[in-house]
């Protein structure tokens, strides 16, 4: 540092090197929003082909903690499923704690609306089906002991679902994605 006389000069020197290293702890321990990607999805063949009323939709979702220095703790997440605007099902996932780095794979099923479920079938066995997905939670970091105030995520994805009832085109596994705020205030209305 350059020498100063005047007390008032060295204060403001000091006050600005505190408020640069506070800049850089904070921009290098900020933690990134949890990743979620639909790995996996699967209409059962039997029950597309048995042309009955009930239906399910199997899933993979993979929800992943790039943080190397923050855990997170998840409230309950609500994973929904839309065929064009009409609810196909829901799943609840509980809530749990993710610790720093790691990846978790939610494996489950969902039973499919019987209203909903005439027209998937039709699409899937013409051609391709376009679902679409909205994931809802709430999460809190702790990073070195601490916790932080709650942070809300809302995901949204859109999924083609092929004739063998397989995730359908080149990309075989679905990020999810922020939700448009006009998609986010519709659904959420609806998702709580």
């Amino acid at each position: 540092m350059c020498e100063t006389n005047n007390f008032y000069l060295w204060v403001l020197q000091f006050f600005g090197l505190l408020g640069l290293l506070a800049l850089v702890l904070w921009l290098a321990l900020r933690p990134e929003s949890p990743e979620y990607t639909i790995v996996d999805i699967t209409i059962p063949k039997s029950d597309t082909d048995n042309g009955g009323q009930n239906g399910s939709i199997l899933y993979v979702l993979e929800i992943k903690n790039s943080n190397k220095d923050s855990s997170i703790y998840y409230d309950d997440t609500i994973l929904r499923f839309y065929y064009g605007s009409d609810t196909v099902g829901e799943k609840t996932i509980r809530s749990f704690h993710q610790g720093r780095g790691k990846t978790r794979e939610v494996t489950d099923s969902l039973d499919v609306n019987p209203r909903v479920w005439k027209a998937i079938r039709n699409s899937i066995s013409n051609a391709t089906a376009e679902l679409k997905v909205a994931l809802l939670t709430r999460f809190r970091y702790r990073t070195w002991g601490v916790k932080s105030k709650h942070h809300g995520l809302h995901l949204q994805g859109k999924l083609l679902v092929g004739s063998d009832g397989k995730i359908f085109g080149k990309k075989k596994k679905i990020k999810l994605r922020r939700a448009s705020k006009k998609w986010r205030s519709t659904r959420q209305r609806l998702l709580y």
